[in-house]
């Protein structure tokens, strides 16, 4: 099976997966990346899988739709062009043999879902949309600090060696704040130069993997005492676990 990322707009990610001859794509904001990639491939288009309503990640859709006749999935408490099958946690997708599980995902927006398949015959795979970045995570739109935490740590607590297949390259940024608030983590250092590296040669950083979200993403280590350190010193108003997690989103919206 073959995973490629396909670049659109200034940041985005459009996901493809196919087998050689048919296809799926994930959260297709532009419809133009991803037919170069189907002639270029050589494959059909069977399957778009949705994360949440936003226009970059669904703004291609009812284009790809009409010109292959693929079947759209969304999650099933927001608006997505129809039609669609609408999906929630405990359902499933079956995709070019393999089955997706939903989880609900809410934070980023109110009725965001990510699609994880165990059975790969490689590594599990996680497509996640904008719930969960390389050492960050997407802003609350609509939901609230408590949904995203817990929506973090559902994946969190996912295999180690899950791919985690972000829908932007948000790495880079992701990273100068992750080394503000934790300068000391070696692997946090580590990873940000061979991105840094990576994204000099024009190469995209992604999939991530649970495993490395763990050691590197503030997001997922919000209990670590170092990261409390750094919550408090930005806003010193005592801090549970769940204040500490929301500081560190406020801090993150203001940073540059």
């Amino acid at each position: 099976m073959t995973l490629i990322p396909l670049p659109a707009f200034a940041d985005n990610y459009i996901w493809m997966l196919h087998d050689g001859k048919n296809a799926l794509v994930v959260d297709p904001g532009d419809a133009a990346p991803v037919l170069a990639a189907l002639s270029r491939e050589g494959v059909q288009l069977q399957t778009i899988l949705v994360t949440h309503h936003h226009a970059d990640h669904t703004g291609g859709v009812d284009a790809l739709r009409e010109a292959t006749g693929a079947q759209v999935y969304g999650p099933a408490r927001e608006t997505i062009p129809e039609p669609l099958q609408r999906l929630q946690q405990g359902d499933t997708v079956s995709a070019l043999g393999w089955t997706f599980q939903i989880l609900d995902v809410p934070g980023h927006t109110a009725g965001h879902i990510a699609y994880f398949c165990a059975e790969t015959g490689e590594t599990p795979l996680l497509f996640c949309g904008d719930t969960l970045f390389s050492a960050g995570c997407g802003r609350l739109f609509e939901g609230t600090p408590a949904q995203m935490l817990a929506s973090l740590e559902s994946l969190a607590a996912l295999p180690g060696d899950t791919r985690v297949c972000c829908t932007h390259e948000y790495t880079l940024s992701n990273l100068k704040f992750a080394l503000e608030v934790e300068p000391d983590n070696a692997a946090l250092v580590a990873h940000n130069t061979r991105c840094q590296t990576l994204r000099a040669d024009g190469q995209v950083t992604l999939p991530s993997s649970i495993r490395l979200e763990q050691q590197i993403n503030p997001f997922l280590r919000s209990q670590q005492p170092t990261i409390m350190a750094s919550a408090r010193r930005f806003d010193a108003a005592g801090v549970d676990q769940h204040g500490v997690f929301a500081t560190l989103r406020q801090w993150k919206n203001q940073y540059r």
